[in-house]
């Protein structure tokens, strides 16, 4: 059996095909998620499986599908699909499933995400752990009589799900160019804007899972480039980059500047609190102070949660937030069975546009009050040591430790912690202005660096 421990991460499995990730492990998976399902989650009967554009999926989740079957389960596939719209799936139908992905990585990697009925997570402390050892230990055959098989297409109603969260009444015609990446935003967005008073472009439509343009990983600013570029040759009023699997979106406004995860979070969370006076909302700790400055001006209760989409949601149930963001521009709904959407946060944003009736670049101003970084990767050898050495160096600092580690100076901070998908490091800074941010992390790359 595969190195399991180097492919289930924190909140999913993602690794390298066929070496980490093939057919006989996938066949394994899905026998151990389906008799997970059956045996502690309610006696669940059926389980819908989804796949992004990577050619790998298509046996990968062949496989996984003859694993549920031979556990009595019933299979639903939903084919072609954006991560959040197998999460509605798994709202709008009470069942289990599991979401053939691995968003951002480069074409070599594949993955699973898995969801409980009513697209409640499947972390590493919510049976991720459990499946492991069940695979690990080689998973009981069954008795029962195999499982069935049945397709299903929910795109239309995933859109119509998606422009519930907005006004339409409200929307004006807007100039919107949408670089999906060749991912499956190729499939999804034109659904999603469907019958909307806007005109989209779409760049890099076709699904192709060898990513021949760029790589689907937004949050890298090479990879908005070409979004940039098109946005200002065309006059848009917005730009939409999304990633390989269609959860996660980033901004470009009207004069071809990126907006951060963060302020797009602080942005929406302001369109949320107009909808729902006095909601808590949760950022996770990456996220711009401006963040929850932005909840309490506007009478929200700001709540400070680790990264990643298994620990937003289950803070998200404990505290009935009606909205969460991240950095990585991963936007969560209560409404949304408190599952993340790119397309809905996109939406929310137009709304406030046509709302507002100003551009971005202007509706950004009252936000936009910190200088960032942005996300910088390093590869080390042992990120645990480096962590503690870095700590060390600002033992004079305010610290904690919720998620990786973060060293606060009240002027200016940073977030340094492991990956939970990838062997690298990573930098999250924030100052009050460009040569402070600068100053800070070319300190801190000396210390991340150093011998």
């Amino acid at each position: 059996m595969a190195d399991l421990d180097a492919i289930f991460k924190a909140y999913d499995i993602r690794g390298t095909t066929p070496d980490q990730l093939h057919p006989k492990l996938a066949r394994a998976i899905g026998g151990a998620f389906a008799r997970f399902a059956a045996e502690q989650i309610g006696g669940a009967q059926r389980i819908l499986i989804a796949r992004d554009m990577r050619q790998s999926g298509v046996e990968l989740a062949a496989a996984f599908a003859e694993g549920v079957q031979a556990q009595g389960l019933d299979v639903v596939d939903l084919g072609l699909a954006s991560t959040d719209l197998l999460y509605f799936a798994a709202g709008r139908l009470d069942a289990p499933g599991a979401m053939f992905t691995a968003s951002h990585n480069p074409a070599r990697y594949n993955g699973l995400k898995l969801c409980l009925p009513g697209a409640r997570p499947v972390g590493e402390d919510t049976g991720l752990g459990t499946i492991k050892a069940m695979v690990a230990a080689g998973v009981p055959a069954s008795r029962a009589t195999p499982g069935g098989r049945q397709s299903l297409d929910l795109l239309r109603e995933f859109g119509t799900h998606v422009r519930s969260f907005v006004d339409a009444r409200v929307l004006r015609p807007l100039k919107v160019v949408a670089d999906t990446a060749n991912g499956m935003g190729g499939l999804v967005v034109p659904a999603v804007f469907q019958g909307l008073p806007f005109d989209l472009e779409i760049m890099y439509g076709d699904l192709d899972g060898s990513f021949p343009n760029h790589p689907a990983d937004p949050i890298q600013a090479e990879n908005l480039v070409d979004l940039q570029a098109r946005v200002l040759e065309v006059g848009a009023d917005v730009g939409l980059a999304f990633d390989g699997d269609a959860d996660r979106v980033f901004l470009v406004d009207d004069k071809g500047q990126p907006v951060s995860g963060s302020l797009t979070t602080a942005i929406v969370a302001a369109s949320v609190l107009e909808k729902h006076p006095g909601s808590t909302i949760l950022h996770n700790c990456i996220c711009s102070k401006s963040v929850p400055e932005v909840i309490r001006e506007r009478g929200g209760t700001p709540v400070r949660t680790r990264v990643g989409h298994s620990f937003i949601k289950a803070v998200m149930a404990e505290t009935g937030a009606a909205f969460g963001g991240e950095h990585s521009a991963h936007y969560y709904f209560r409404e949304n069975w408190k599952a993340d959407s790119g397309s809905i946060a996109a939406l929310m944003v137009l709304e406030q546009l046509s709302k507002q009736g100003v551009p971005l670049s202007e509706l950004r101003i009252p936000f936009d009050r910190y200088t960032a970084s942005g996300e910088i990767n390093f590869e080390v050898g042992d990120p645990h040591a480096v962590i503690e050495r870095v700590a060390g160096a600002y033992a004079d600092a305010s610290q904690d430790r919720l998620d990786g580690l973060t060293v606060d100076h009240g002027d200016w901070w940073f977030n340094l912690r492991a990956s939970n998908t990838e062997p690298l490091l990573r930098l999250n800074l924030e100052a009050s202005d460009q040569p402070s941010c600068d100053a800070r992390v070319a300190e801190l790359r000396a210390h991340i660096t150093s011998a």
